[in-house]
């Protein structure tokens, strides 16, 4: 499974990313930040309260959180007994280290994570790719991700089943600290390995 972003890197570079607003990552991954606010590795870890009320964890086995950051989301697969792997690019104390988008190992089981938002697209592609046919990948994004031309082609090739639109406000924070009110609405985006029918638009929480 494989879609074309031209002549774009898909793997992370060792150094900080330097492009402007406008650069093609910084819209693949819509994110939520000012670039000059935003951490050096793009560590914005996620409300745990975000995955303890999605509506789609009994679809779920044998989860892989791979950018877990300091363990947020994965402490809630743990909870809720479905957790099968975590890991970061960067070691937070939580999960193993591990570069998500280099690995070729497929993962018998479902993927969900807040992925770095340089590589959003980038991240779902490889998710797809490593997961077998039937098994679901989850993103948590901010709602701005349908948007773009850029990301035109993934939607076309790998629709997401269902976007679950959070009714109430949550929160990324920046180092994993968390505070203060957001400004952004977020959903899960949640695909399921083979399917190619119409995306269903649902609220949660």
């Amino acid at each position: 499974m494989e879609l074309d972003f031209g002549n774009k890197e898909i793997v992370p570079k060792q150094k900080d990313w330097t492009g402007n607003r406008r650069t093609t990552f910084a819209t693949l991954g819509a994110s939520s930040h000012a670039d000059h606010k935003r951490e050096a590795n793009d560590y914005y870890a996620t409300e745990p309260a975000a995955l303890e009320k999605a509506p789609f964890l009994h679809l779920l086995n044998n989860v892989w959180e791979p950018a877990c950051g300091e363990g947020h989301l994965s402490k809630v697969l743990v909870e809720k007994g479905i957790h099968g792997k975590s890991s970061d690019l960067i070691a937070r104390g939580y999960g193993e280290v591990q570069n998500f988008l280099t690995t070729k190992e497929p993962w018998n089981g479902s993927i969900v994570t807040n992925p770095p938002f340089k590589y959003a697209a980038q991240f779902v592609v490889k998710a797809l790719s490593l997961v077998p046919d039937g098994e679901y990948v989850c993103m948590f994004l901010r709602i701005q991700f349908l948007e773009s031309a850029e990301r035109k082609s993934l939607f076309e090739t790998m629709p997401p089943k269902y976007v679950y639109v959070a009714s109430k406000r949550l929160q990324c924070g920046i180092n994993g600290k968390f505070g203060g009110s957001s400004a952004a609405c977020y959903a899960w985006f949640v695909w399921q390995k083979g399917y190619q029918g119409d995306m269903v638009l649902r609220l949660f929480n």
